[in-house]
């Protein structure tokens, strides 16, 4: 077993003490830990691998910064998941500005076809593909909503916009990765070449 698994809960408590004194070794075990489970929410957030990284890298260095304020009592990792989303959230913020569609009606829309009945027949590489060519509020939006499970209130609340703002952006955006989907299933060769 790799990453964390292999610590116990006291084990990960006395690298993390290390880290936070300062001692390189610990620092670079917790990289080495946390990265690979990281860098896939870099990406899913990013419009390429070189942005993910730059995200992760980012993240990783506020990790290092605020580590003395975790405080044991929750899943380290899941506190390390909220940094990478947030420095993701905020490069996505500064990189472009974001013009959030609004709906006509502030009610819940009805998606047509479920998330898993969507997407399950297609790989994960594809999908975060797609995902990566969403335009940036939507593909935040969708990010919140179906990879961390926040609720709509949640998302508007933390992307400054209104309830029905984050359900019509999530709703079109699963428009948007509906309409790619059945395009690359009328080319098989478009998935064969991603």
């Amino acid at each position: 077993m790799s990453g964390l698994l292999q610590y116990d809960k006291k084990d990960l408590e006395v690298l993390i003490k290390k880290a936070i004194s300062g001692d390189r070794i610990a620092q670079n075990r917790l990289y080495e830990m946390l990265a690979p489970r990281m860098f896939p929410v870099c990406l899913r957030y990013s419009t390429d691998h070189d942005e993910a990284q730059e995200i992760l890298q980012e993240s990783f260095i506020k990790m290092f910064t605020h580590l003395k304020q975790y405080r044991n009592d929750g899943a380290f990792e899941g506190w390390v998941r909220r940094i990478v989303v947030n420095t993701a959230l905020q490069k996505i913020r500064e990189k472009a500005r974001m013009y959030p569609v609004v709906s006509d009606k502030d009610e819940v829309i009805e998606h047509q076809l479920s998330d898993n009945e969507t997407y399950a027949n297609i790989g994960y590489k594809v999908l975060l593909e797609l995902v990566q060519k969403l335009p940036p509020t939507y593909r935040m939006v969708f990010n919140l909503y179906v990879f961390e499970g926040m609720k709509h209130k949640e998302i508007a609340e933390l992307l400054h916009i209104s309830e029905g703002t984050s359900k019509s952006n999530l709703y079109d955006a699963r428009m948007i990765l509906q309409r790619e989907i059945k395009k690359l299933d009328s080319s098989p060769s478009k998935i064969a070449s991603l």
